[in-house]
């Protein structure tokens, strides 16, 4: 009989010491970055009712990405959450906190996505909101925070792709006329418009004219999403091109008086083939990409005016960015920005030379952790030896030796491996001090 295979379902994954040591660091940049500019931590459950995430992110995202399932004890249906904004809007509507309520959260979301590269079923998002501001200073801070994100964790090369669903709805709707097709036409169009870089032109226009469109309204919006470049020049042209068409006036206005306040203006172009495909959006979106590799879009977001209104709160404006960890990290290891080279947080580890030492070894431990160095004993009756041995295979920096000489003076002997530092009969606070010194 074949023995059974454990593993995990696809497109979720463990991540051994190394991996997890990696994400660690890079969040605590993101959540350093996140509360230099005042955002503070909110966390919301993991799951949701369905009904609270149902008619909130679209028909092929509801119908096929998002995870639900019925709970076998009370029959009531529920979700993992698909993003960190829906379960954001939920919490403001109830709880109504001061404003302008700035948050960011770092967590898990889930998607039945097709496992690929930077796409995963399971994956970490790393969200930064403003609730309560409808002014372009608002969006530009959320950019602004998202690009500083991507320089202090050692991105030196991107690019912000940003357009406005007003601009878009604008044209389709009083240029082409395409609400007359139905109430939800233009999210529609909006939806098949985000698949652009998955299917290609002819891919879009297929599915455009497959989804009741004339061709002339396809080949008008196809002409108005190939637009791009940069953002003062095309927003005074498109201006020009479409006077009198009031969404488009009031879009432009914003991602002027937006990208004027923005400080990483420079990494900024308009791009009006991206949309986003959450219904949610309403305002200015973005997206941030670099060249090389080809992994997606590595942060985005917008601006989403309604949606805390859907959940029986006021009206309430509200911008906000989302970075993907797990893109974030891929790419940066192929660019060689991060390694994996660190494999415990184990500071120190406290070599016994002989049994007769290890009470002495354990004192020694107790002491230096309260002095908050990471310490570990061998807990494996070991050689010392194969103690070194594992200090080798585990990259660990600093030994402390004891055997006869340090149990009987009450010192210790340290060996920092990076500097090929010795220092015997060392004092235990000396010790410490110098051992602190080596990990930081």
């Amino acid at each position: 009989m074949a023995s059974t295979k454990y593993g995990v379902p696809r497109g979720f994954r463990d991540f051994p010491p190394e991996v997890a040591l990696l994400r660690r660091r890079i969040i605590d940049v993101i959540e350093g970055v996140f509360e230099r500019y005042g955002f503070d931590p909110l966390e919301t459950p993991v799951i949701e009712y369905w009904e609270t995430l149902k008619g909130k992110y679209g028909e092929e995202v509801e119908s096929k990405l998002l995870y639900r399932f019925q709970d076998p004890w009370s029959g009531e249906w529920l979700a993992l959450r698909y993003d960190l904004t829906v379960p954001l809007a939920r919490f403001v509507a109830s709880q109504v906190p001061t404003l302008p309520f700035k948050r960011y959260h770092v967590g898990r979301v889930w998607r039945h996505e097709r496992p690929q590269k930077g796409r995963y079923r399971e994956f970490w998002q790393c969200d930064a909101d403003i609730v309560g501001s409808p002014y372009p200073e608002a969006d530009a801070e959320v950019v602004d925070v998202v690009c500083d994100v991507m320089k202090s964790i050692g991105y030196r090369s991107f690019v912000v792709r940003l357009n406005d669903r007003r601009l878009l709805r604008g044209v389709f709707e009083e240029e082409f006329n395409i609400s007359r097709y139905g109430e939800g036409k233009v999210l529609e169009v909006f939806r098949v418009i985000d698949k652009l870089e998955k299917i290609g032109r002819e891919g879009v226009e297929a599915e455009l004219l497959r989804a009741g469109l004339g061709t002339r309204e396809v080949e008008g919006i196809m002409d108005t999403v190939e637009v791009s470049g940069n953002p003062e020049k095309t927003l005074s042209e498109l201006e020009d091109r479409f006077k009198g068409n009031e969404s488009v006036y009031v879009a432009v206005d914003h991602l002027k008086r937006m990208i004027d306040t923005s400080i990483y203006r420079d990494c900024l172009t308009l791009d009006l083939s991206m949309v986003r495909g959450l219904d949610y959006y309403t305002g200015p979106i973005f997206e941030v990409y670099v060249k090389e590799p080809k992994i997606g879009a590595l942060a985005g977001g917008g601006r989403y005016d309604d949606l805390i209104e859907r959940y029986g709160g006021p009206k309430t404006p509200s911008t906000g960015a989302s970075i993907g960890l797990e893109r974030i990290i891929d790419a940066g290891l192929e660019l060689g920005l991060f390694n994996l080279e660190r494999k415990t947080c184990t500071e120190v580890f406290i070599v016994s030379m002989d049994e007769q030492y290890w009470s002495y070894a354990r004192k020694v431990a107790d002491e230096m952790r309260r002095e908050g160095l990471k310490v570990q004993v061998d807990l494996m009756r070991r050689s010392y030896k194969k103690q070194l041995e594992y200090c080798e295979k585990k990259g660990i920096d600093a030994m402390v030796f004891i055997g006869e000489k340090e149990a009987s003076t009450g010192t210790l002997t340290i060996y920092i491996r990076s500097e090929k530092k010795r220092c015997e009969q060392t004092p235990l606070s000396e010790a410490v001090k110098i051992l602190r010194q080596a990990a930081h």
